[in-house]
């Protein structure tokens, strides 16, 4: 029996990130950098008006020996795209529009509701300091500055800093696109009628696809396969074209019909293992691909197909490898250590993965509660936990108090 360590670092040794490549920012979207950028020029460019109003020099508005600002004669609008070296003449005021440069010699923008609004000539409620309202050269990006490290992820705030300075491109890990297929002639797919005698509806494909998405990768849900040999390589060399990483669900049988077990072997590494856990003993994994045409080999998961066993496995291990694959530094959940509030049995040898309510604080402590039963859990008790409290495999039970570390699945 293979120890939940060693299967992982199995898993990890072969799910190497995926080859880089530039991609159009749209297609950057939760993409993790895989090359600094630098800014090749100051962002703006030029000084430009932080609000609608009158550009100025702050000196032409000192109070007189009335106590007032002057009026100004208003000598040009400049609206943002106007191009730049427009001479602020001494004494004059220039309208401008948000975003719109700064004429050479203004060194303020006096805010509209600041002023009477006048066309011809502009008076101020109060005199202007010097560089109020205004976005100087360089104030967003220095040219030359690194304004994004690899390793980071990109998202809306991200890409709008690489626009900003003009660029269409990024150098990315590309998400990692995610074959899964539902292995077993007794499944049906929800949403019809009842089932018949001795048919289950399809619930890991739909599991999946949603923790797939959910760990920043791209899944392609390809749906119920019959347990059949040729159907399902049939299956997995249509689809391999497509993907970065396969996971498969069921036909893990170990009496005559074990479809997915002969159906990989001749295909690649693939070996199954029994793995000291619970749930999800039965695991296949390794690489496939190179023997139907495939220059690169890709990973396999091969998973049980009862749900909380499929998704406890993503959980532990292939979730860690889509990190992984998708340039990510964080590739594990985050763990707290959390006393458990009741007791309950864990079997010897075996690392005991049990759905369970966390609840707590950093600065008080968390409590860790099983939903169901920790020796038989369910898809109910799985759908209302928010954690994984993982109990070692020299544990035979846990005692109410005893800290126990949880994978926290959800805040």
């Amino acid at each position: 029996m293979r120890s939940v360590q060693d299967h992982l670092a199995a898993v990890l040794a072969a799910a190497g990130p995926v080859t880089p490549l530039d991609v159009v920012l749209a297609d950057a979207v939760g993409c993790i950098l895989a090359a600094d950028v630098t800014a090749a020029a100051d962002v703006p460019g030029v000084a430009v008006a932080a609000r609608d109003g009158y550009a100025v020099a702050a000196h032409d508005t000192a109070a007189t020996h009335h106590g007032q600002p002057p009026t100004l004669p208003v000598a040009h609008d400049l609206r943002p795209g106007a191009p730049a070296g427009l001479r602020l003449v001494p004494g004059q005021a220039v309208r401008v529009a948000s975003g719109a440069p700064l004429p050479l010699g203004a060194d303020a923008v006096v805010p509209l509701e600041e002023t009477d609004r006048g066309t011809a000539r502009v008076a101020f409620q109060r005199p202007a300091l010097a560089g109020q309202h205004v976005r100087t050269a360089g104030s967003d990006v220095r040219g030359g500055d690194v304004v994004l490290t690899v390793g980071t992820r990109l998202g809306a705030r991200q890409l709008a800093l690489a626009a900003a300075m003009g660029r269409g491109r990024l150098h990315v890990h590309p998400t990692p696109r995610v074959v899964l297929l539902s292995v077993g002639d007794e499944l049906v797919e929800p949403g019809g009628a009842a089932a018949p005698p001795g048919a289950v509806f399809e619930a890991d494909g739909h599991a999946l696809e949603a923790a797939v998405r959910d760990a920043g990768a791209a899944p392609v849900r390809v749906g119920i396969v019959p347990d059949d040999r040729a159907t399902l390589r049939e299956a997995l060399e249509d689809q391999l074209v497509r993907a970065d990483l396969v996971v498969t669900t069921g036909g893990l049988s170990e009496l005559a019909h074990d479809t997915v077990k002969d159906v990989l072997a001749p295909l690649g590494t693939v070996r199954l293992d029994h793995v000291a856990m619970t749930p999800g003993y039965r695991h296949g994994f390794g690489t496939v691909g190179t023997a139907v045409g495939r220059e690169r080999a890709v990973p396999i998961f091969a998973l049980q197909g009862h749900p909380v066993a499929a998704q406890v496995s993503f959980e532990v291990f292939v979730r860690p490898a889509l990190r992984t694959m998708g340039g990510h530094a964080d590739i594990f959940r985050p763990s707290v250590a959390a006393h458990a509030t009741v007791g309950w049995p864990s079997p010897a040898g075996m690392r005991q993965f049990v759905p369970a309510t966390v609840v707590g604080s950093p600065d008080d402590g968390y409590q860790v509660t099983p939903v169901g039963d920790p020796g038989s859990p369910s898809v109910q008790g799985l759908a209302q936990a928010n954690a994984l409290a993982v109990v070692g495999e020299q544990d035979l039970a846990v005692q109410a108090g005893q800290v126990v570390h949880c994978l926290v699945l959800e805040g």
